[in-house]
């Protein structure tokens, strides 16, 4: 009987290339009351692994595993778990809430005062195996197999957060800053519910992906979008494209910052960044409920991930090649049964 398993942990976190990632064995995780231990089938490699991998967000706990895109069956159930042995279902990053504080009691629990995340004080996934609170997990829709439908499980869902926290009106104009795994399955929400959607990114290559997705336009950075936003999303960490979108709003429009980290946003000028009611906002992790509505929605619209696959033994390259952006769309760890 299996005792053990391999799994990356965050060592001394520093730059990408200086390999903060360390290959371990580790004992094999047992279930608690209402947990459910997964043997892994794919994980997606979230841009929030980076900044713990690199000290943009410190390790709460030494030699974590991160990995909150996760995809597993059910290998072995706790004391009161309802799963059964062989379910497929995900583990997302909003890994446990306390449930009595007055934000989870009105609903909003993405802004709970004691959360727990996967992959930054609980292990995830880059691992053969991960134990996860049952009640937060998703059971995953049919037609979606198991690397495709890794990334709908940060990236995708955080996106659809961000993509109503700009209140975008039927029909309206996005402007979507940074084009990864996030953005492009975002893009696709956005496009099925009537948008005219506008990508602005460096990379040639995701401006090739975003028009292959059916976005209306595509620009660089800096560039101005065609016609003033009713709402925008930024995806890339960079706080000086701030002012840049915020200018590109119409009047009413609504900026969210989709990341879980941003560098320092540049001085705004009230007139031409704020005036006119346009709104700069925050995206706190997501609720379950946020979870449910967008695979249901990802489901009904046929929601098309753009993956790239990395054996796990090649986990610390994936980070790396996320880092230089070395590719479009979204990685995922795949042969967790080769480590």
């Amino acid at each position: 009987m299996t005792t053990s398993m391999r799994a990356w942990a965050v060592g001394t976190p520093g730059p990408v290339d200086t390999e903060p990632l360390v290959l371990l064995d580790r004992e094999l995780p047992t279930p608690g009351p209402g947990e459910i231990r997964l043997r892994v089938l794919a994980c997606g490699v979230c841009r929030t692994d980076l900044h713990l991998a690199e000290g943009d967000l410190a390790p709460r706990r030494p030699l974590v595993v991160p990995g909150h895109e996760i995809v597993g069956v059910v290998d072995e159930l706790g004391p009161g778990a309802l799963f059964k042995r062989g379910d497929r279902v995900g583990a997302a990053w909003l890994a446990r809430t306390c449930g009595s504080c007055r934000f989870c009691e009105a609903g909003r629990e993405n802004l709970c005062l004691a959360p727990t995340f996967t992959g930054w004080d609980v292990d995830g996934g880059y691992a053969q195996f991960v134990v996860v609170n049952e009640a937060f997990v998703y059971r995953l829709p049919d037609g979606f197999d198991d690397v495709t439908v890794a990334p709908l499980l940060c990236a995708g869902i955080i996106g659809y957060r961000a993509l109503r926290r700009t209140e975008l009106p039927r029909g309206g104009r996005l402007g979507i800053y940074g084009f990864g795994g996030s953005a492009h399955l975002t893009a696709q929400v956005a496009i099925a519910e009537g948008a005219r959607v506008h990508v602005m990114t460096r990379s040639p290559e995701s401006r090739e992906l975003a028009l292959s997705l059916g976005v209306s336009s595509v620009g660089d950075t800096n560039d101005a979008p065609p016609e003033p936003l009713d709402g925008a999303i930024l995806f890339a960490p960079v706080g000086d494209i701030v002012p840049t979108a915020l200018a590109s709003l119409d009047r009413g429009g609504v900026l969210a910052v989709a990341g879980i980290y941003l560098s320092d946003i540049p001085s705004l000028n009230y007139e031409r960044h704020l005036f006119q009611e346009r709104t700069l906002r925050s995206v706190t992790a997501n609720t379950r409920q946020d979870g449910h509505d967008f695979l249901e929605i990802a489901a009904r619209i046929g929601i098309k991930s753009t993956v790239h696959q990395y054996p796990f033994r090649d986990a610390d390259r994936a980070l790396s090649d996320l880092k230089h952006e070395r590719f479009s769309g979204a990685a995922v760890i795949v042969d967790f049964d080769r480590a």
